[in-house]
């Protein structure tokens, strides 16, 4: 498999990966435009815009732009997230140059029909109340506010109701003028592609693009804080969040073993001590995901009124011992998870695709997978355990509960235990 990577005269950058054997591709265009690239007054307009790109084009209807893909059994989608805006389909092979065409026309010549803003409009209020009604889904939302708190990255994605119903077509416009930047797209594919190809199409379609440069995030500080909602449902939610390393540290590794040994699958150490041992919930896990310039290390569990007090402060004792007694084992464990997780994934054209759009956003090149996977082998039981005991004492936190929350403690309270 070959990985190429080329750039335009006005920056607009170009990775490819061939895979052998595939008689399909997936391609998109990545834009470095989410959630914290807004404005408070825009919170929610990236996610807006990205609704808006399916809603036709200069060229395309609503249902051109869906019959195009489906006519040839493809398919295309797209998502923000808080750091980029993606647009992907995915196509056989002979279809790539008609998915780069779509692709590239809803990203450059979206109309913003004031009539389909409208529609639009009513369901991304629809999909935030649903989120709004998802316990698991509102709590993260309540814990990204806390961790980086009054910043566009503690913002929810769909933003609130208010500011989604007050969105013009010059608001969108405005947007897409600040963000939408060659110097800010990626046009990443992998599977049956020619990247020759691709190189062509690119500059036919994109070549023309001024180039200037983005407007750069505000710097995340990670605050902590505590919210909490008392309500009457069936389970009380917990959510523990604690400063991590950004994508860019190659203490990112560390992290990700460290989450993964304390509650990444069903071996760890919260899954088998809360769940398994003490029956105290269905759904317990540690994650650690990561920004440009900062992360967080995640646990969440669901459990019942009554037991929500004892399954936080046994959260933070196995924290706490896991500084203690990591075994080289349950390291050794969690290396072979990530490692597996990443390679498998990589079967995926899809997923390689995302793979080489996020790497190129991040380090401007493509790091070898063989490079990948010396960082994750080069991680020790002393890196893990160090890194286990700054998380269980010092690490700046983040709490959000929601549902019988009574029973639960304080985030001072915990901080208090992770001091004992």
């Amino acid at each position: 498999m070959t990985v190429r990577l080329d750039q335009l005269t006005n920056g607009f950058r170009i990775v490819s990966e061939q895979m052998p054997g595939l008689q399909s591709a997936a391609i998109g265009i990545w834009v470095t435009a989410g959630g914290r690239h807004e404005r408070i007054e825009q919170n929610g307009i990236a996610h807006f815009l990205e609704h808006m790109a399916f809603k036709g084009t200069e060229r395309r209807s609503a249902l051109q732009i869906a019959e195009a893909i489906e006519d040839v059994g493809g398919y295309i989608n797209a998502y923000t997230s808080r750091e980029v805006t993606a647009y992907y389909a995915r196509v056989l092979k002979d279809d790539v140059a008609l998915a780069m065409d779509v692709i590239g026309d809803i990203v450059l010549n979206p109309v913003f029909d004031p009539r389909e803003i409208e529609v639009e409009r009513g369901v991304i209020l629809q999909e935030i109340g649903q989120a709004h009604d998802t316990p698991d889904d509102v709590i993260f939302d309540w814990l990204q506010e806390q961790s980086y708190h009054d910043q566009p990255l503690g913002r929810p994605i769909l933003g609130p109701s208010e500011r989604v119903s007050a969105f013009s077509r010059d608001d969108l416009s405005a947007f897409v003028a600040e963000h939408y930047a060659p110097d800010q797209m990626i046009l990443s594919a992998a599977g049956a592609v020619d990247h020759d190809q691709l190189m062509k199409l690119a500059e036919e379609m994109f070549g023309h693009l001024q180039p200037r440069k983005g407007l750069l995030p505000e710097p995340a500080r990670f605050t902590g804080g505590e919210a909490r909602r008392d309500k009457a449902l069936e389970q009380a939610h917990f959510a523990l969040a604690l400063e991590s390393p950004g994508y860019r540290d190659d203490e990112i590794y560390t992290a990700q073993i460290y989450s993964t040994a304390l509650g990444g699958g069903m071996s760890s150490r919260l899954f088998q001590e809360v769940r398994e041992t003490r029956g105290l919930c269905y759904t317990i896990f540690a994650q650690t995901g990561a920004y440009a310039d900062t992360g967080t290390t995640t646990i969440y569990a669901g459990t019942s009124a009554d037991q929500v007090g004892e399954l936080a402060t046994i959260t933070i004792d196995e924290m706490k011992r896991a500084a203690e007694d990591m075994s080289p084992e349950e390291v050794a464990r969690a290396r072979a998870q990530m490692k597996a997780g990443m390679l498998m994934g990589l079967e995926s054209p899809s997923n390689r695709a995302e793979r080489l759009a996020r790497l190129v956003q991040i380090w401007g090149r493509v790091p070898p997978l063989e490079e990948t996977v010396a960082k994750i082998d080069a991680v020790s039981t002393a890196d893990v355990r160090a890194f286990a005991e700054k998380m269980a004492v010092q690490a700046p936190a983040a709490l959000a509960l929601y549902g019988p929350v009574g029973g639960a403690p304080t985030l001072e309270r915990l901080q208090e235990r992770r001091a004992a």
